[in-house]
């Protein structure tokens, strides 16, 4: 599968996102309307999320903020869920369909350019994040109205807050770092 990004994010831009991100903080590095820069989520890390959310079949998984796609695709290839990629680069949208369709999983998984603040996520067994705090703050609300109790939510190194702990935490060693891959599961209605 071809890991080349559209032409937009070649690694230069990557690279100087990251290196912005390391400097100045996520905030400077943003382009007008973002929220969250685009960072990949490491491929170890992702097999852990989708393992600790326990996807099997059954699943749709939603990945919000879904950049290349990766998780939608892993999840489906490596899984046999249905997966949702929703990201608001329309170029990533295009990027991320044609990888699904290289690795054989196009049938299996859609993306779509919408805001995640916006996007339905009703019909998610599973919901993947790699945002900030701040966004996952903001996301609470809808996903605990729109998601069905038993639901999970799976969150690399940013959790919800002091006031929702984790159902379970673990510590994804890769290259050389380690990163906290969070998981909440939607308790019943109130």
């Amino acid at each position: 599968m071809s890991r080349t990004p559209p032409s937009g994010l070649r690694r230069p831009a990557r690279f100087a996102l990251l290196v912005c991100v390391g400097l100045a903080g996520a905030a400077g590095c943003l382009s007008p309307g973002a929220d969250v820069p685009y960072v990949q989520t490491p491929s170890d890390v992702v097999t852990e999320m989708l393992r600790l959310a326990g996807v099997n079949a059954n699943d749709v998984v939603y990945d919000l903020g879904s950049g290349d796609g990766r998780i939608v695709i892993a999840a489906a290839r490596d899984f046999g869920a249905r997966g949702v990629g929703i990201e608001i680069d329309p170029g990533l949208v295009a990027y991320s369909t044609e990888l699904a369709r290289k690795a054989g999983v196009g049938d299996r998984v859609t993306f779509r350019s919408d805001d995640l603040l916006e996007a339905n996520l009703s019909d998610a067994t599973v919901v993947t994040l790699y945002l900030s705090y701040d966004m996952n703050q903001r996301l609470r609300p809808k996903l605990l109205r729109e998601l069905r109790p038993g639901s999970r939510i799976v969150s690399h190194d940013y959790d919800m807050g002091p006031d929702w702990l984790p159902n379970q935490t673990i510590q994804v060693t890769w290259r050389d770092r380690k990163s906290n891959v969070f998981l909440w599961v939607v308790p019943p209605k109130s």
